[in-house]
């Protein structure tokens, strides 16, 4: 199969990566980004594209399982216009290209809460990205809601001590269906749920993902 990835410099996109080129099921594995990759490997092809002008790109996005993960904060896109842009503008345009170049399957890191109805921005942004998508009508969506993830070296200090009270909330018998996410989890489910041969809309949440990474 020839994987198609958005999001690849991210925590979760740097994991999947990894995990579709060791992965004998996947003969090519197709980034889009920004920069190249330090990564090497006779399956990695790198497109450089510029993300604010799809048409000089989207003819690129062909391929049988269309991956996305992209994703950036409020602190690091400097306003809710320019995350908005990130979060909801290019993802929307990449899996665009992807339905009208025939992609089949298409598999979208979203957010728990995700809601376009809802009151916060973030939740509402996701929500509004799955709802888009949704309504491309590919033949097969897969939609993942993890809640805290939990990335290697993070730096977000919320996220760190968030994933701590968790945890050992955990601990408590608290929680325990919001334990935090390893990237790598999160990444290994998105495959398995690539191969499975199903049509339609499915939303993976919260702890049902653990369960999802454990299929084969």
């Amino acid at each position: 199969m020839k994987a198609l990835v958005i999001g690849a410099t991210g925590a979760t996109g740097k994991e999947l990566v990894s995990k579709l080129l060791e992965d004998p099921a996947y003969t090519e594995v197709h980034v889009f980004v920004r920069k190249a990759l330090q990564t090497k490997h006779a399956k990695l092809r790198t497109h450089i594209v510029d993300f604010d002008n799809p048409d000089k790109w989207n003819d690129l996005v062909k391929g049988d399982v269309a991956f996305s993960c992209l994703g950036t904060t409020l602190k690091n896109a400097g306003s809710k216009e320019a995350q908005y842009k990130v979060d909801y503008g290019y993802q929307y345009e990449f899996a665009k290209a992807a339905k009208e170049n025939g992609v089949e399957d298409y598999i979208l890191v979203s957010a728990y809460g995700a809601s376009p109805k809802s009151k916060t921005f973030y939740s509402r942004m996701k929500g509004e990205l799955e709802e888009s998508v949704k309504n491309l009508h590919f033949d097969k969506i897969t939609i993942f809601q993890p809640g805290m993830l939990e990335r290697p070296d993070s730096e977000r200090t919320g996220e760190v001590l968030g994933g701590k009270i968790i945890k050992f909330a955990n601990k408590l018998g608290v929680l325990t269906n919001q334990k935090p996410l390893p990237t790598g989890v999160l990444a290994q489910a998105m495959i398995n749920s690539s191969k499975i041969k199903s049509n339609g809309y499915s939303k993976i949440k919260l702890g049902n993902i653990f369960s999802f990474a454990e299929k084969k």
